[in-house]
């Protein structure tokens, strides 16, 4: 499959990805119901978090039962943080039940899941593992990063904190679990491999993409939406979101997104009950050497600017968008724009680059230093970053 270098409104869209939330239920099914509160015993992670899991050393078993050994010990960890989130949305004869996953963020009963997954609700439901159900109400959500905050009222010593880790650290290669509910079964756990990092993602038909998420071959499929990716020592390096896939099941492209995205965003939910992303006001088209051959472009890398929102900080800074269409690998390209190649000093290689610096780095009123090739000239240009414009769901 050919892939596209278009990136619209600063997202991707080439891939067809399928949100993992399982529809189970059916019209005008009954009311959501939580059930009596069980007694649970107090955790260590009432009075602190819990200790990553150290990896187990090899002794005279052999690495099969070391490894079970060690996922067994990361399973009783990390599951009693792990929630199983039913959803009822709709009204009358179009109300319809789905089910996603989530995980325990703090000792207040707030728990991380998709926006996704509790969007339009009229109704959530949480279940712990071990049993103990609790209606939730949603504290803020972030269409654009796909993720929310719901909370429950539950003793502080029932909760399971789950224990983060630091995604910037991720490598392919490294071992990567998954615990949510898949298909509605509770408490599943699967276990796979970090395939990739780094990857730029647009879900579904948003108009802005996720940077940086972490892309795995462990099993999701429906229901594990919400639910943690988990490192080798059970800390949570991601937030399972996303799968590639032609039949709406597991094929082995899963996506997360990365904990050092929900520990920026999550807060200010809390806090705000909302998230203000920087906006630039751009689409662009990410050049190579063969692109910029072809279309006879200044630069062989960098981020070409192919249209300018006429609202945004970057028309107001006077950047400019193409003009002159042209084709290009089946595609119509809009030449004539400034081509960035640099951001605060930093390269810009393709619009990926762009889209990272900006989110990671950057915060609305910010300025930053956009160095830019037009006619074939070196100029820089100073934007002061806006808070990005609300979209429909």
């Amino acid at each position: 499959m050919k892939r596209s270098r278009w990136m619209r409104g600063m997202g991707l869209g080439f891939l067809l990805l399928l949100a993992a939330c399982q529809a189970v239920g059916t019209p005008a099914s009954p009311p959501l119901a939580a059930t009596p509160s069980r007694e649970a015993q107090p955790s260590a992670s009432a009075a602190g978090l819990p200790m990553p899991i150290q990896v187990a050393a090899q002794g005279s078993g052999s690495p099969v039962e070391a490894l079970e050994q060690q996922l067994e010990a990361i399973y009783q960890q990390a599951n009693p943080s792990v929630v199983h989130i039913r959803v009822r949305s709709g009204q009358g004869v179009f109300q319809q039940e789905s089910t996603g996953s989530g995980f325990v963020y703090d000792s207040q009963g707030h728990i991380v899941t998709n926006h996704h997954v509790v969007e339009g609700a009229s109704a959530i439901v949480v279940t712990f593992a071990d049993g103990t159900e609790s209606p939730a109400r949603i504290v803020g959500a972030d269409p654009d990063s796909d993720l929310a905050v719901i909370q429950v009222d539950v003793p502080a010593a029932q909760l399971h904190p789950a224990t983060l880790g630091d995604s910037g650290s991720v490598r392919p290669g490294q071992l990567a679990i998954a615990i949510g509910n898949p298909f509605g079964l509770e408490g599943t756990m699967t276990v796979g491999i970090i395939s990739a990092v780094g990857r730029v993602i647009r879900p579904g038909s948003r108009p802005f993409s996720i940077p940086n998420m972490i892309q795995t071959d462990a099993p999701i499929n429906p229901g594990n939406s919400g639910g943690p990716l988990l490192d080798r020592q059970g800390r949570v390096i991601g937030v399972n979101t996303l799968i590639f896939s032609q039949s709406g099941v597991s094929s082995g492209v899963g996506f997360a997104i990365p904990i050092d995205t929900v520990q920026r965003v999550v807060p200010e939910l809390i806090a705000h009950g909302r998230y203000d992303h920087p906006w630039l006001g751009i689409s662009g088209f990410s050049v190579t050497p063969l692109a910029a051959k072809a279309l006879g472009l200044p630069a062989e890398h960098g981020a070409l600017i192919l249209e300018v929102d006429p609202r945004g900080p970057a028309a107001q800074a006077g950047l400019r968008g193409g003009t002159q269409p042209a084709r290009y690998e089946g595609e119509t390209i809009v030449l004539g724009g400034d081509l960035i190649v640099a951001i605060d000093g930093q390269p810009v290689r393709q619009m990926e680059d762009l889209i990272a610096y900006l989110e990671e780095k950057r915060r609305p009123g910010d300025e930053v230093v956009l160095s830019i090739l037009r006619d074939g000239k070196a100029q820089e240009v100073r934007v002061r970053l806006a808070p990005r414009p609300s979209t429909s769901s």
